[in-house]
C-alpha cells in the first residue's frame, strides 16, 4: 500500500486523538487557505458524526484509561492501597475546593467593602451631595 493511500487514515488518526478541537481547527484552516477543503472537512464532521456526538477515539480512549483505573486489578492488597489513596486524594480535592471557595468569597467581602468605602469618600467629597446625619 503506498504512503499517499495512507495519509489520509494517518491524518484522521492524528486528529482523533487531540478531539474535537483540532477537528474544528483544521476545517477553519481549511476555510481559510482554500475553501473547498473546509466544505469537504465540515461535510465529512458531519457524515462521521464527529461534530454531534462527540466520539473522537482520544476522548474514548481517555475515558476508557479512567475507567480502569477503577477496575480491580486482583490483588486484594492493592485494591485496598488504591481505594484508600483514591479516598484519600477525594479528601483532600474537597478540602482544596473548600478553600478556593473561602479564599474566592474573602476577596469578594474585600472588594465589596473597598467599593463601598470608595463611595462614602465620594459621596463625602461631591458638593451639593445629601447632608450626612448628626450623631
Amino acid at each position: 500500500m503506498s504512503s499517499v493511500a495512507t495519509w489520509p487514515g494517518r491524518a484522521e488518526s492524528w486528529l482523533d486523538q487531540r478531539g474535537k478541537p483540532a477537528w474544528i481547527a483544521a476545517m477553519v484552516l481549511g476555510f481559510i487557505f482554500f475553501w473547498p477543503v473546509g466544505l469537504v472537512l465540515l461535510a465529512y464532521m458531519i457524515w462521521s458524526k464527529r461534530m454531534f456526538n462527540g466520539r473522537c477515539t482520544g476522548r474514548h480512549a481517555r475515558f476508557h484509561q479512567a475507567h480502569a483505573a477503577f477496575a480491580s486489578s486482583g490483588n486484594s492488597a492493592f485494591d485496598a492501597y488504591k481505594a484508600d489513596t483514591l479516598r484519600r486524594l477525594e479528601e483532600e480535592q474537597n478540602a482544596f475546593a473548600e478553600f478556593l471557595q473561602r479564599l474566592r468569597q474573602a476577596k469578594d467581602k474585600s472588594e465589596f467593602d473597598q467599593f463601598m468605602q470608595d463611595r462614602d469618600t465620594r459621596a463625602r467629597q461631591t458638593p451639593g451631595s445629601a447632608p450626612e446625619p448628626q450623631a
